[in-house]
C-alpha cells in the first residue's frame, strides 16, 4: 500500500498478500489440479479440481463479505454526512441515492458533497463518473 496522496488515479487500495500471494496460490492450485485430472483421470485427481474450486470460492469471499460490511459502514456514514451537509428540501432525497454512488461520493469534500450528490440523483451519475466529478479528494485511508 502506497503512502502517496489518493485521488481519481490513486485511489485503489492493494493488499499484498491477498492480491499477491493468495489469489495466485489459489489460482495455481485450481490449473495444476485440472492438469493432475487431465493427467492422471483418477477419481482423487478429480476430487482436487473441486477442492481447488472451493478454496476459489473461499478467497473471493474472504474479499467480498468485509468489502459488503465496509460498503455498509460507508453507506451509514455518507446518509449521515449528507444530511448534516444538505438543505432540508434535499434530505428525504438522501435514500435515493445508491450504495454505489454513496459509495463513491465517499471521496468529495465536504464543499462539494451536496452538490454533487444532488446531480448524481438528477443525472444517474455511475460510480467512476461520481469520482471523476470530485474537486476535492478525500481520502478514504480504511478501505483494503
Amino acid at each position: 500500500m502506497s503512502d502517496s496522496p489518493q485521488s481519481l488515479d490513486h485511489h485503489t487500495r492493494w493488499d499484498p498478500w491477498y492480491h499477491f500471494f493468495l489469489v495466485p496460490v489459489a489460482l495455481i492450485t485450481f490449473f495444476w489440479a485440472g492438469y493432475n485430472a487431465y493427467e492422471l483421470r483418477t477419481a482423487w485427481a478429480h476430487w482436487e479440481i473441486i477442492g481447488a474450486i472451493a478454496l476459489i470460492v473461499a478467497v473471493a469471499k474472504i474479499r467480498l463479505y468485509p468489502l459488503k460490511a465496509q460498503d455498509r459502514v460507508i453507506r451509514l456514514e455518507e446518509r449521515l454526512r449528507l444530511s448534516s451537509l444538505v438543505t432540508p428540501e434535499f434530505r428525504p432525497r438522501i435514500n435515493e441515492l445508491t450504495e454505489r454512488q454513496l459509495v463513491a461520493l465517499r471521496f468529495a469534500s465536504d464543499a462539494e458533497l451536496p452538490a454533487l450528490a444532488k446531480r448524481a440523483l438528477e443525472e444517474k451519475l455511475e460510480p467512476k463518473q461520481i469520482k471523476a466529478a470530485i474537486k476535492s479528494w478525500r481520502a478514504d485511508d480504511f478501505r483494503v
